[in-house]
């Protein structure tokens, strides 16, 4: 047993009531969102395309949630790299990147479970807002276990 490692995952019901918690608050803020819930591999785990919300900012979404698979917001990760011309000039390049708010490691116990991206609203803020509603419930979901 030695060569097994064991962690934690997160689950569809979980992803599937973040999803719909991120919705939620897009509706009170007026906006349409995309939101996407990847596993720690960056795998999607749910999804949501809200009536409204532009095609092209699906794979934002999706982008954003496996950016914030490093352990980091987006905005802190942009924030990291923005002092190092070297990183703003490579990272960028990179496939499935994206340096600004609205995506969120979804952690338990320190241990980075899935990410949670969010994107569509005309204003980044929004996306912050609808991602940071979606995290209240991880807290209470590792606590009942």
């Amino acid at each position: 047993m030695a060569n097994v490692v064991k962690k934690h995952g997160i689950s569809f019901e979980l992803a599937q009531k973040m999803v719909d918690k991120a919705v939620a608050k897009a509706r009170e803020l007026g906006v349409s969102e995309n939101v996407a819930i990847l596993d720690d591999g960056g795998n999607l785990k749910a999804f949501s395309r809200m009536d409204g919300a532009s095609v092209p900012t699906i794979e934002i979404a999706l982008n954003k949630a496996y950016t914030a698979l490093f352990g980091v917001s987006t905005q802190e990760f942009f924030n990291f790299i923005k002092g190092d011309p070297s990183l703003l000039a490579g990272i960028p390049t990179l496939a499935r990147v994206a340096a600004w708010g609205g995506g969120f490691p979804i952690k338990v116990n320190g241990e980075v479970i899935g990410a949670i991206g969010v994107s569509g609203a005309p204003v980044v803020q929004n996306d912050v807002d609808c991602a940071s509603a979606a995290l209240t419930l991880v807290a209470d979901a590792a606590s009942a276990d």
